[in-house]
């Protein structure tokens, strides 16, 4: 019998839920105090109640341990009130995580497998619909096995737009890719009301403004709302658009006294302190618990061609911090006392593209967040980077021309 309701449950992954017979275009919400979590001796319940009936999906995950549920178009709003009483739940996050679909994802404390997965609809078109789970104790092979499952082709994520050809260094505009870090599903450092995510994209838009306006720029935007994109795809978003840039941005949260200021990161094996490599480790942990692999290790050939590739990216990228370190605190803009450094952030590792993560400032300093959500300050950086992207890419030209002369 039980395997017979895992089955079932595996089957619920590829349908979509109940719905009533009109289109379903309305946001659904979830209602915190009709919806739960708790234990029931060893076994967790699970109840859901949302506004209406919306198409769901459901899969477990490994390296952390957790379950992930999909839905069409579900407002999380005052997720954090609902009552969780469960010593096998770690934690429960919820928000966008692609264009037209949310996310809930539930760490588990423990091995569990889901016993049962259903939606109750109510009577009458329109009403409310609850998502009743239940969860039992199993074994590190058990939960392996459902862990591993493949992931439905239906669920991988859109291609990338198609994009105009990529074109030479010093040929046509700058190509810069701008990363707003975190979104949707993972917002990042929040203090006081606001999120890293939510700053991160007001600043990348305003940037984005800047540099199109200038008329030397193409920009290209790793996302344009609030939505959870995993690091891979960035990269890959980077790469279809032929970019001569990367800049991730970012303002998360470490020690106050430790991290003030903005902070240029480039890529490297070993950080080059405690604190960055925290935020390294930080970073890729949230693209697992959103339920993206990033454990997948190139053959060794591929990993030859990455390693040639980097030994001429890398003086680039170190040149491109240069410049912007330069400009930053040309500008009069407040900078880290060790204003740049490295650390293994995954976003970085594009071999062929000279990448940087620009912490803009960190939540956990009040002076840090009072500039991030001044307009004038916000200007300011912009300009400050806009200048160093143009410095960067004029030397770069040059040095290019000076190696084919010789």
């Amino acid at each position: 019998m039980r395997a017979f309701l895992v089955a079932l449950v595996m089957i619920l992954c590829g349908l979509i839920a109940p719905a009533p017979a009109q289109e379903l275009s309305a946001l659904a919400r979830l209602d915190p105090a009709a919806s739960s979590i708790q234990d029931r001796g060893e076994e967790v319940e699970i109840s859901l109640t949302l506004s209406q009936p919306v198409p769901w999906r459901l899969r477990l995950a490994d390296n952390p341990r957790r379950l992930i549920l999909d839905f069409r178009e579900v407002d999380w709003t005052g997720i954090r009130d609902m009552p969780v009483s469960s010593i096998r739940i770690a934690d429960v996050r919820a928000g966008s995580f692609r264009p037209g679909w949310s996310r809930l994802v539930l760490p588990l404390k423990a091995p569990l497998t889901v016993q049962s997965a259903a939606m109750d609809t109510a009577a009458e078109a329109g009403q409310s619909a609850t998502i009743r789970l239940r969860l039992v104790p199993a074994t590190l092979v058990d939960f392996a096995q459902q862990a591993n499952q493949p992931e439905p082709p239906e669920w991988a994520l859109p291609e990338p737009a198609d994009l105009p050809p990529p074109t030479g260094r010093g040929e046509g505009p700058i190509i810069v890719v701008l990363d707003p870090g975190h979104g949707g599903i993972d917002p990042g450092a929040e203090r006081d009301g606001h999120t890293e995510a939510e700053l991160m994209l007001t600043f990348a838009r305003e940037l984005k403004e800047l540099l199109v306006r200038d008329g030397g720029f193409r920009v290209v935007m790793t996302r344009e709302e609030d939505v959870f994109v995993p690091l891979e795809t960035r990269i890959s978003i980077a790469r279809a658009a032929g970019a001569h840039v990367f800049l991730s941005l970012h303002a998360d949260a470490l020690a106050e006294g430790e991290a003030v200021g903005a902070t240029i990161y480039t890529l490297a094996d070993e950080a080059s302190d405690e604190a960055a490599r925290a935020l390294a480790e930080r970073h890729d942990r949230d693209d697992l618990l959103a339920g993206i692999d990033l454990t997948e290790q190139d053959d060794l050939v591929a990993t030859v061609l990455m390693d040639m590739a980097r030994t001429e990216t890398q003086p680039r990228t170190d040149r491109l911090a240069l410049k912007l370190r330069e400009s930053i605190s040309g500008s009069g803009l407040k900078m880290h006392r060790h204003p740049i450094q490295q650390a293994g952030f995954s976003v970085l590792k594009s071999p062929d593209i000279p990448s940087i993560l620009l912490e803009l400032g960190f939540l956990s300093s009040a002076s840090d967040l009072e500039r991030l959500i001044d307009g004038e300050w916000r200007a300011k950086m912009a300009l400050a980077i806009r200048d160093a992207l143009h410095a960067w890419a004029a030397e770069d030209a040059a040095i290019a021309d000076l190696r084919k002369a010789n």
